[in-house]
């Protein structure tokens, strides 16, 4: 996930890291990794280098130089400013955003497009429900055409999240799967995979405590041995996404959590 490798962005757990979002490129290709999901906050939306042409010719630039892709990118402006919005005017800004970001990611060969809907951008009840529903259905025809994943990230139940993925019935409409979120939900990850685990295009690692927050990789109530072993089963191949614990300065902390990750899968 953007901004792990390097120092917080304003003091901020999860952000585009403004002015210095190239540094990382190196960084991670020289530990072994060939990507990281772009994030694209609410906050100064405007200068992040998705938006423009010349920083998609940038990002171009360092991906070619680096051999280190975008292949995902998180849309957290979502969390801000829900497609599901109760605010009409909101709501068709949103829309706007996101058919844009459609455009610009089908440019530079993005394949997902994980749209959060949790915390403050929570499916919360019904009514949330059916306006997402119908911003998403205004969505699809462009992200279809574009071959774009819109990478549902949600707090449903695994039976609701099943019905939502059905009602909006398209191959473009796919699931973003989080390790850390779903320990931290109470979700049997065996349940959800057998709802959506041939939909999910993206895949999250981190670890959480349960009704925690993010902890070091092993520690919380992620089974992560037994999940890759669950998840196996499944044709997945998508980009798998380290958005794991920090520290203010990133790097230290993450190479210690790669370290785990790669003894825990080898035990798989």
């Amino acid at each position: 996930m953007q901004g792990r490798l390097l120092p917080k962005y304003q003091g901020r757990y999860q952000a585009h890291p403004v002015g210095y979002w190239e540094k990382e490129f190196p960084i991670a290709g020289e530990l072994g990794l060939n990507c990281i999901e772009f994030i694209f906050d609410y906050n100064d939306f405007e200068i992040n280098p998705l938006w423009s042409k010349e920083g998609r010719k940038n990002i171009t630039k360092i991906s070619l130089q680096t051999g280190v892709k975008v292949y995902s990118m998180c849309a957290d402006f979502f969390m801000e400013c829900p497609l599901h919005s109760k605010n009409e005017e909101e709501r068709s800004f949103s829309k706007h955003i996101l058919i844009e970001l459609i455009r610009n990611c089908n440019e530079l060969e993005i394949k997902d497009i994980v749209i959060p809907c949790v915390d403050q951008s929570s499916l919360s009840d019904p009514q949330c429900i059916e306006l997402f529903k119908a911003q998403t259905l205004d969505v699809i025809p462009t992200a279809e055409n574009l071959g774009i994943n819109l990478s549902l990230e949600t707090d449903l139940p695994p039976l609701p999240f099943k019905e939502l993925l059905n009602e909006l019935n398209s191959k473009s409409v796919t699931v973003n799967y989080d390790t850390g979120n779903s320990a931290s939900l109470g979700y049997d990850f065996r349940e959800e995979l057998e709802c959506y685990g041939n939909r999910i295009s993206d895949l999250h690692i981190k670890d959480r405590e349960l009704a925690g927050g993010s902890v070091f990789l092993g520690t919380g109530d992620v089974n992560l041995p037994c999940f890759l072993r669950e998840f196996e089963k499944y044709d997945f191949k998508g980009p798998v996404i380290f958005q794991l614990f920090r520290d203010d300065e990133g790097i230290a902390i993450f190479k210690e959590q790669f370290e785990v990750f790669n003894r825990l899968n080898a035990s798989v």
